[in-house]
């Protein structure tokens, strides 16, 4: 019983490990000072099981606030939508790919990078950098890097 028990332990610890584990930037972000690679990110309305289809307003751009707007598989809006975001860490998280691309997400779990906006400032001339809450309509709340 015991082994059975630490082996579900193990089993879940893995699993939660890889769910959050970071990748290669995105094709948009390679090579950007800053970019700290992707990782799997489920939208608050999360379709388990279902390929979802998207368009980001702003590519990969830190420097603006984007918004990740659900669509049909033709491009047509379906109401869902989740901005960008500053991560409790500092990191701000930049929907990708290129602006106005329609692109799927499968199982409806897409694929953000996260960029230190220290370094993207620092790495585009500037001495200093942040993540900031800001507005991408048509959603309420994204986020951008503000350099200094």
């Amino acid at each position: 019983m015991n082994r059975l028990i630490t082996l579900i332990f193990v089993i879940l610890v893995l699993q939660a490990c890889s769910e959050h584990s970071d990748h290669e930037p995105s094709s948009g972000a390679q090579g950007m000072a800053g970019a700290k690679g992707t990782f799997e990110f489920k939208p608050d309305d999360w379709v388990a099981g279902e390929t979802t289809f998207w368009k980001d307003t702003d590519g990969v751009d830190p420097g603006t606030a984007g918004c990740h707007i659900g669509t049909d598989e033709d491009g047509s809006p379906n109401g869902r939508m989740f901005g960008e975001a500053c991560l409790p860490d500092g990191l701000l998280v930049e929907s990708n790919p290129g602006a106005g691309e329609l692109h799927s997400h499968k199982d409806d779990i897409g694929h953000p990078d996260k960029f230190d906006c220290r370094a993207w400032c620092i790495g585009n001339g500037s001495s200093e950098g942040r993540c900031e809450a800001a507005t991408a309509p048509p959603c309420e709340r994204s986020a951008r890097c503000v350099c200094d």
